[in-house]
């Protein structure tokens, strides 16, 4: 899980390379002048946290996955789907821009 961990960590910098990292929560916070992205380790799960308006966005793509308002659930039993977190991301970035 460490290692998925910090390839999300790496991806969120080659996205965001201007985020600054905190933490928020007791996670790893990524702030584009306001909260970008968090992420965590559980027993069963990866929380991604891309607050509400991309989980909305990316409804149809995220239907295998559980998720609330502002947060997704990885399996930590299957490998992260980088190319669908990059997709969410950019359009996080992209949205925060407007």
């Amino acid at each position: 899980v460490q290692i998925e961990l910090n390839e999300l960590r790496r991806l969120i910098h080659t996205v965001a390379p201007e985020v600054e990292e905190t933490m928020t929560y007791g996670m790893p916070t990524f702030v584009l002048g306001k909260n970008f992205v968090h992420f965590a380790a559980y027993k069963h799960h990866i929380g991604f946290y891309p607050s509400p308006r991309p989980i909305i966005a990316f409804k149809k793509k995220l239907a295998k996955y559980t998720t609330s308002k502002g947060a997704i659930q990885f399996s930590i039993n299957e490998p992260l789907p980088f190319d669908l977190i990059k997709e969410i991301l950019i359009w996080r970035k992209q949205d925060m821009a407007k």
